[in-house]
């Protein structure tokens, strides 16, 4: 058996001396959608599992991180916020060639297209993105020093570090020189916020990054949790809105990245989404378009990555060959939320 990033004999070997009550596993395979760390479906002769690992090759510093994943999920399981099982970390690199954790399989899809959605009655549609939002909530509501978190992250000038850190990563992986990337992270800094709340943040928070039963459009389980850490909780609710596609934006439409599926019948707009946000944490949201600005930077510099990658050859996958283009579109949608009054 041959699949990409892992060995199959190692990994039974493993599972044996780790994980004998799930059985003998039977079969790996790619689970399709990861643009990021890669993620498998075991199955095993007593249980289905599912395996995180970094991605094959052009793996960034601080980036990928398997145990931070594995920690977060372990902390949240015993939370209202919605987790797989953990099962098992592996932190021997001889295993499988990297890192990996082992938790329980949820059933449920990651929905990033209307094609994927169905077609369900738009009340339905509408109380799922409600429930995206009020998820978003419970994981900045967490006590994160009672569940064992407290040392996860430095929240204090978190968005600054964060600046400094994509800008790091962009130096890393950059495939052209965009002037307009630079005016934005100058224009970024100009208008960091002097104070900010300080909670746990998932990092990449999006509908298909929650799993979904598609019979009754419940969210079953949060899922990649590789960037979360404790900081600004607007931060997070940016990036879920740089991602968010309104009906008629016909510029989000060509960016390929978190699919169409928000423009569904039923779903709330991105000002709808944050508005029910505020509603549901309580939290004052002040200078909106600065942290939808600092979602799509982040996410411009996560996007070059992912194409540095594909040119490299060290992808997996289908859906890559566009994706350089959205860099730059990215980038411009990103001034043009600065230059709102």
């Amino acid at each position: 058996m041959t699949v990409p990033g892992i060995d199959h004999p190692r990994l039974v070997a493993w599972m044996g001396r780790n994980v004998p009550d799930a059985g003998e596993p039977l079969s790996v395979s790619l689970i399709s959608g990861g643009r990021s760390n890669l993620t498998y479906l075991i199955e095993a002769r007593e249980r289905r599992l599912v395996l995180r690992r970094p991605p094959l090759g052009h793996v960034l510093p601080t980036a990928h991180d398997m145990r931070r994943e594995w920690r977060v999920i372990s902390a949240l399981a015993p939370t209202p916020v919605p987790v797989p099982e953990p099962v098992a970390f592996c932190a021997d690199e001889d295993v499988i060639g990297a890192p990996f954790y082992l938790m329980g399989y949820v059933a449920g899809a990651a929905v990033r297209t209307r094609a994927e959605l169905g077609e369900p009655a738009a009340e339905r549609t509408r109380r799922l993105s409600e429930r995206l939002a009020e998820v978003l909530a419970a994981i900045h509501a967490v006590d994160y020093r009672e569940v064992g978190l407290g040392d996860f992250g430095r929240p204090e000038g978190y968005l600054a570090r964060q600046l400094d850190r994509w800008g790091q990563q962009w130096e890393r992986s950059k495939t052209a020189d965009l002037p307009d990337y630079y005016r934005l992270v100058e224009r970024l800094r100009e208008r960091l916020p002097a104070e900010s709340a300080s909670t746990l943040v998932h990092g990449d928070y999006r509908l298909d990054n929650t799993l979904v039963t598609l019979g009754d459009l419940e969210i079953q389980a949060v899922v990649d949790w590789e960037m979360s850490t404790l900081g600004d909780p607007l931060a997070d609710l940016g990036l879920t809105l740089t991602y968010w596609h309104d009906r008629g934006d016909e510029e989000r439409a060509g960016i390929p990245v978190a699919g169409d599926v928000t423009v569904a019948p039923g779903f709330m707009n991105a000002a709808e989404f944050a508005g029910h946000y505020t509603k549901v944490s309580g939290r004052e949201i002040s200078d909106l378009g600065f942290y939808v600005a600092f979602g799509n930077f982040k996410l411009a510099v996560i996007v070059e990555g992912i194409h540095a990658r594909f040119r490299q050859g060290k992808t997996v996958g289908e859906g890559f060959d566009r994706i350089g283009s959205a860099v730059p579109t990215l980038i411009s949608r990103a001034h043009r939320m600065l230059d709102q009054p």
